[in-house]
């Protein structure tokens, strides 16, 4: 049970990169909405990406002060992104691109700030 009690922060950060390398990992997820499908898109990554941001702060804050823990967030997150979009290059029918990875950097610059005010 104390391994689990250790674990507990840090698996829901660990858990999203999962769910979001396998969700990269998919040929192919438009729903054929066309534009409003596109920009729907990079809405949800922006929010994916600051809810990860928001999930390390939470694990890093264990071992760092809030403010350190908002900052390692950021980096681990906007590491990742950019790891998705090389890993996007890999499979058939998507592409890797510097826009989404400012674009999910967005979103995790805009938790990171929200959460070294907070403190």
């Amino acid at each position: 049970m104390a391994l689990v009690t250790r674990l507990d922060p840090w698996a829901p950060p660990i858990a999203l990169m999962a769910v979001i390398f396998l969700l990269s990992a998919q040929p192919d997820l438009n729903s054929g909405l066309g534009t409003f499908d596109l920009i729907g898109r990079k809405f949800i990554h922006a929010a994916e990406y600051a809810l990860l941001v928001f999930l390390w702060w939470r694990a890093l804050r264990t071992v760092t002060d809030p403010t350190r823990a908002a900052i390692g967030a950021f980096l681990i997150t906007v590491a990742y992104a950019a790891s998705d979009e090389f890993h996007q290059t890999f499979v058939s029918g998507r592409s890797g691109k510097p826009l989404d990875v400012l674009i999910d950097s967005a979103g995790a610059a805009i938790a990171a700030a929200l959460l070294a005010r907070r403190d």
